[in-house]
């Protein structure tokens, strides 16, 4: 376990991951620390002028006219994150709240936020003792940032609300802190709301389905080609020459990858020998690369979005080098939230694609000599007939949710926040769009590596074969009678979501891109 340190110019993709899924120690830099103590500098002095300062001597919102007294700003911190706390329904899941905790450091971290080195240690020495607090599904609207769930994380820094412990209990917040030895923090000007204003809930959950597609786009060119392969296809068109002269990276990217997959295949290039010779593949065969490819674009866009939004202070208002603390807008997900729906739309049509080549190796009419639903005796087997079924009802529900989140906006906080970003529900609705990728992509997997070993006298490349010998010693089973099919399925999706397909086949070809 690796320790990373949270300085004053931002973070990285691959710390997000490391802090919220596998529990990455998190310091603070002397850098963070003297910014940190700069910063609260200004705030304290702006505090002491009889001039109200928004955020720091003002209530919040459409209550940003009346001016705070002093005897009352503790009550006032202390009032916006108990009152902001009004998340409801389910709990997010742990990652997610320990991605948000840490990328809020991150700002706190950056100086522009006001807030106290020591409020900064407490929120590391939370992370550390690994102690989560309990964050809900509904309660942000992404502007102002996600306002419930960065609530209920600063809830949990005052010793109040509910949190999980590093043993997977629930308890009172108050009971951990003690546990840890950690003090609850008592807030001050301006500290309260430099805690919830950020886009961080959105932003994390982007940083791991930018992770967990990279490895599902090349998992996607592996079952392609070995769909390809299965459909007795041909490879020519994958030439590097063909993409080049429409020079999409990510098209030539996921072309090699299915060229390197087929390899020495000895089922490729078949079709002008069959009794109704093809002219061309399928659309679902022949654009693969291109389908894949257009996806892996959008998964670089959206990385260079992430980057940028994990270099920058959010938060409102913001202490600036020269001593001013100015509003702003910079809490707005609307940069966030368009490139969590990109990817949904994305990875909607990767799925839809991959189906219908399931589709194709299932139909005895257009799987080029294959049985029917890949069946060992079809009439007494069904073969595959249900799994396809099932992969349907995930494509068609990854279809839902592609429908933009951040194309709708409600107005809130007496209109005075009167267009939001909508984006953390674009992030909890990829979270379940990248879920259900998984299962399709399996599924096709699990297809087209039986269609291959039905193509009897004919040798499949020997990545495929590695590919298939793995799958078969993960417990995902080959052609034979029916059986009890969910375990298999179950198999299959986890030597996706594992990475071993890519591992296995790798072994063959190097690295694929």
């Amino acid at each position: 376990m690796h320790t990373v340190v949270v300085g004053t110019s931002g973070t990285t993709p691959e710390d997000v991951i490391a802090v919220a899924r596998a529990n990455a120690k998190v310091e603070l830099s002397a850098e963070a620390l003297a910014a940190l103590a700069r910063a609260r500098e200004i705030v304290d002095a702006l505090a002491a002028k009889p001039e109200p300062v928004y955020g720091v001597s003002t209530g919040f919102g459409a209550l940003a006219s009346r001016h705070i007294s002093p005897e009352l700003r503790a009550q006032l911190q202390r009032n916006i994150v108990r009152s902001h706390a009004a998340g409801m329904g389910p709990r997010v899941e742990r990652e997610v709240v320990r991605a948000l905790m840490f990328l809020r450091l991150k700002t706190v971290a950056s100086g522009h936020t006001g807030v106290r080195p020591s409020v900064a240690q407490t929120m590391a020495d939370v992370l550390n003792a690994g102690i989560t607090p309990v964050v809900h599904e509904y309660g942000s609207l992404g502007c102002s940032g996600d306002l419930a769930p960065l609530s209920h994380c600063a809830l949990t820094l005052m010793g109040e609300g509910d949190a999980e412990g590093p043993d997977g209990v629930v308890k009172p917040a108050g009971e951990l802190l003690a546990a840890a030895g950690i003090e609850p923090v008592e807030l001050r000007e301006k500290e309260g709301l430099a805690l919830l204003n950020g886009t961080d809930g959105m932003l994390g959950m982007l940083c791991m389905a930018l992770a967990d597609l990279k490895k599902l786009y090349t998992s996607a060119d592996i079952t392609a080609a070995l769909s390809l392969e299965a459909l007795l296809g041909t490879d020519k068109v994958l030439a590097p020459e063909l993409h080049a002269i429409r020079p999409h990276p990510g098209q030539g990217a996921s072309a090699a990858n299915m060229l390197a997959v087929l390899k020495d295949s000895g089922l490729t290039g078949h079709f002008q020998e069959e009794e109704a010779p093809r002219v061309q593949d399928a659309y679902s065969v022949r654009c693969a690369p291109q389908v894949n490819g257009a996806g892996r674009d959008t998964i670089a866009y959206a990385l260079t979005v992430a980057e940028r939004e994990l270099a920058s202070a959010v938060d409102n208002p913001v202490v600036l080098a020269d001593g001013r603390v100015e509003s702003n807008g910079n809490f707005h997900g609307a940069p966030v939230a368009y490139v969590l729906d990109f990817l949904a739309i994305a990875a909607a049509d990767l799925g839809s694609i991959a189906e219908r080549r399931t589709d194709r190796l299932l139909d005895k009419n257009r799987s080029h000599g294959l049985p029917p639903f890949l069946a060992d005796d079809a009439g007494v087997d069904s073969g595959l007939m249900i799994a396809q079924y099932t992969q349907a009802a995930l494509v068609s529900e990854m279809k839902r949710l592609a429908v933009p989140a951040s194309a709708d906006s409600i107005p809130s906080s007496a209109m005075q926040e009167d267009h939001v970003s909508m984006g953390w529900s674009a992030a909890r609705k990829l979270r379940t769009a990248v879920d259900n990728l998984t299962r399709i992509i399996a599924v096709e997997m699990y297809a087209a590596t039986r269609g291959i070993e039905l193509r009897k006298g004919l040798t499949p490349a020997p990545a495929s074969q590695a590919a298939i010998t793995a799958a078969r010693a993960a417990g995902v089973q080959g052609p034979g009678p029916d059986r009890f099919l969910a375990p298999d399925l179950a198999a299959a999706d986890a030597f996706v979501r594992e990475g071993k397909l890519v591992a296995a086949v790798e072994t063959v070809t190097g690295r694929l891109a």
